[in-house]
């Protein structure tokens, strides 16, 4: 599906990033965001720093060639790949609390009950809630362990998305697959499918459960396997 302006006569956008710090939650056993300065006003009468951070902080992109080595890295997706119609499969009220909730490919279906069938083309992004922890890591990232703890998408419910011939899934949380889980199935499934990933979104409860656009500002970096990204949810005005 392509872009278009026709429809809505102006559209609510939705910042869906974190904001990119120190204090940005951070897989357990990687480093952070760090910031050196580099140019000081009084003494180089400019402002300048030297950022170092993993790949994959914060609201961040995977590229298919985070687990496929014959995938696409971020450099390589396209504008019209990055750019989508979305629709937001709301789990919240199955989610709860959980850290270990697993969303499934019956969720999908109940959402397509109620919303019609996914369209091919799209995004589909899966709101948790799980982002009212960010200013409490120890409950976001699930405490200081080497496995983190939060909600994902199981191998079945990605399966089923990948059915459906969407662009790309995002979430609210630490991880597509659930944190705990070690051997990564979802990510495996989504990502030699050729899909994006997008992970640590906020805010996904603004956006309706369809005829919103998504627009994903990833970094292009070269043979990355994923990057950083401000992430824009474009609604329809009520």
């Amino acid at each position: 599906m392509q872009w278009s302006p026709e429809g809505p006569a102006t559209w609510q956008v939705h910042d869906l990033s974190q904001p990119l710090g120190p204090q940005t939650p951070a897989w357990p056993g990687w480093p952070g965001v760090s910031a050196h300065v580099v140019c000081e006003f009084e003494r180089d009468g400019m402002y300048d720093r030297t950022l170092s951070l993993p790949e994959h902080s914060g609201t961040h992109l995977d590229a298919p060639a985070h687990l496929d080595p014959s995938g696409r890295f971020v450099h390589q997706l396209t504008l019209s790949q990055l750019i989508a119609p979305c629709v937001v499969i709301d789990v919240r009220p199955a989610c709860g609390d959980d850290p270990d909730f697993a969303v499934q490919a019956d969720h999908v279906a109940h959402f397509e009950a109620d919303h019609g069938p996914i369209p091919s083309g799209s995004a589909v992004l899966v709101c948790t809630g799980w982002d009212r922890y960010l200013t409490q890591p120890e409950l976001y990232v699930g405490g200081k362990s080497s496995s983190p703890r939060c909600p994902g998408l199981s191998a079945s419910a990605m399966q089923t998305l990948v059915q459906r011939k969407i662009v790309g899934v995002g979430i609210d949380t630490l991880s597509i697959d659930p944190g705990s889980s070690t051997e990564l199935p979802a990510h495996k499934v989504g990502l030699t499918a050729g899909l994006w990933h997008l992970e640590g979104l906020t805010g996904l409860h603004r956006l309706p459960a369809v005829g919103s656009w998504i627009v994903v500002g990833v970094m292009p970096v070269v043979d990355g396997s994923g990057a950083p990204a401000r992430v824009f949810g474009m609604a329809p005005s009520e």
